[in-house]
């Protein structure tokens, strides 16, 4: 799959378009097809890790998302899509359901396909909104 990726901090020329492997949903996770995401103060401020916040906050930063690179090399917070896979536990959710939803500080939705727990900010979407209408509406 394609997916928005970045192995170091910086402005937004660090992001680049890139096939990686697509998830695997855990017993209790659905896999969502992405069909809208965004762009956020939370995904800026991570991809640049926080430098603009002061030295002390920068320092934060670095030790929560990875101290000379980041962990997690796929952002994106707020998604909508459909979903294409459910885990052996996952009882909420089917496959084809249309859902939306933000996954905080696990990031992972500026993807064609990201795993999120059924327990997590995961709704269906509301029948009259779009994709991107339900995505946007997360923050």
């Amino acid at each position: 799959m394609r997916a928005v990726v970045y192995d170091r901090y910086g402005p937004p020329d660090v992001l680049r378009l890139e096939d990686v492997a697509r998830p695997v949903p855990a017993r209790d996770e659905v896999l969502v097809k992405v069909h809208a995401t965004t762009v956020n103060r939370l995904d800026c401020a991570t991809r640049e890790a926080n430098r603009r916040s002061g030295p002390a906050v920068w320092l934060i930063s670095r030790l929560v998302f990875g101290i000379r690179r980041p962990r997690r090399r796929i952002l994106g917070t707020e998604f909508a899509g459909e979903v294409e896979a459910v885990g052996s536990a996952v009882t909420e959710f089917a496959v084809g359901d249309q859902v939306f939803g933000a996954s905080g500080l696990g990031f992972g939705a500026h993807a064609e396909f990201m795993s999120m727990r059924v327990r997590g900010r995961i709704a269906r979407k509301p029948a009259g909104s779009s994709f991107e209408q339900a995505a946007a509406v997360c923050d």
